[in-house]
């Protein structure tokens, strides 16, 4: 189609009456359609979305949002960090907010200021979002807070009180859960826990799901090694852990601390899996190419936000609907070659036998093989 430009200037923008012209409908048809409002047929609304397609058109927001009461934005209040699971968190909002048809605004919060959610959500309601995503990790003391639109509270207690309140999680305790019982259920009489700080809701739910499975198992509970998500943490953790050769297990509340628990390991000459087997969280990129390949638990980031942000966006449009309850999403454990049964007792009068580990993954599998485990 040839487009008319204006002697030095860019081409006209399209209205909706030259949809409609190309279409062949009415204007009033063309609102219709693009206000995704029922009674328009098949055939018609696919030939209205070709001629706007064609002809670049794009809905004036403005007008839209006078016109209909509502801005088509949702806003996100998330911390502003550049740890793996708010930064993931907040590419699995955008995505599913924009496959929704919405737009997206963020306000960022700093650790430690109490003040920093009311203030992100004063911020977000100034510019009429119609609801509002909660993804703060941390709890920061904060009473009840009171909000006039809809709310999707991601991964943390849903502490907030507006017209309706939704709440998703990745269930991290599942997870933890999981990790946990694959330690045990490879013979190892205890697994150790790295946690989280706990300040961060997260690391209260791994721990959580750590102490159940062992309780489950019948297994001592060892003392809880604290990091703060770095690597260097876990570093320090594991040095610390090396002067007790009974340890023959460790899950980490994350994959950075994992990896950093096994160069101490390492260091002190313990090998990975054959003498101490770890279970890291999060599956990060690198998990598959360290050394040796970290087995760990895959958290849902994307699957969560598109369920969390279809039920926010069905209360914003359809408020009076009763809400579908939310689906757990299934444990994906990625098995590679930290783990491996327990190190045999040395035999007295003997000394140290070797372990059938020692030139491959678990279960005979060379190091570096990835086997997914998906429970549901």
């Amino acid at each position: 189609m040839t487009r008319l430009a204006r002697p030095g200037g860019s081409p006209p923008t399209p209205r909706s009456v030259d949809v409609a012209r190309l279409a062949g409908v009415s204007q009033k048809t063309v609102s219709r359609v693009l206000n995704d409002e029922p009674y328009v047929s098949a055939d018609v609304r696919r030939r209205v979305l070709d001629a706007a397609e064609e002809l670049g058109y794009r809905r004036n927001q403005a007008a839209r949002a006078l016109a209909s009461g509502r801005t088509r934005s949702i806003g996100v209040v998330t911390l502003g960090s550049a740890l793996y699971g708010p930064a993931s968190w907040l590419i699995g909002i955008e995505r599913a907010v924009r496959k929704l048809g919405y737009t997206l605004r963020v306000a960022t919060t700093i650790e430690g200021d109490p003040g920093g959610i009311a203030s992100a959500l004063a911020s977000l309601l100034d510019q009429g979002v119609d609801g509002v995503v909660i993804s703060e990790p941390i709890d920061e003391g904060v009473g009840l807070i009171s909000v006039d639109v809809p709310v999707l509270v991601l991964g943390a207690p849903p502490t907030f009180t507006a017209p309706q309140v939704v709440t998703a999680r990745v269930g991290a305790g599942r997870l933890a859960r999981a990790a946990t019982e694959h330690l045990l259920e490879l013979g190892h009489a205890t697994v150790h826990h790295l946690a989280g700080p706990q300040r961060w809701y997260s690391a209260r739910d791994r721990l959580a799901g750590w102490r159940e499975a062992l309780r489950a198992h019948g297994a001592d509970e060892p003392p809880v090694v604290e990091g703060d998500w770095s690597a260097a943490s876990g570093y320090a953790a594991g040095r610390e852990l090396t002067g007790d050769g009974t340890v023959t297990a460790v899950f980490a509340a994350n994959d950075d601390m994992a990896i950093g628990l096994i160069r101490a390991q390492l260091e002190a000459g313990r090998r990975v899996p054959e003498d101490i087997s770890v279970v890291g969280f999060d599956d990060i990129p690198v998990a598959a190419y360290v050394t040796p390949p970290l087995t760990t638990v895959r958290q849902p980031f994307d699957a969560v936000a598109r369920q969390g942000l279809a039920l926010l966006v069905q209360v914003i449009e359809k408020p009076d609907v009763e809400l579908p309850p939310a689906a757990d999403q299934p444990v994906e454990l990625i098995v590679r070659a930290s783990t491996a049964p327990p190190p045999p007792r040395p035999i007295p009068g003997r000394g140290r036998r070797a372990t059938p580990h020692a030139h491959g993954g678990p279960h005979g599998q060379p190091a570096g093989n990835e086997v997914p485990s998906t429970q549901p």
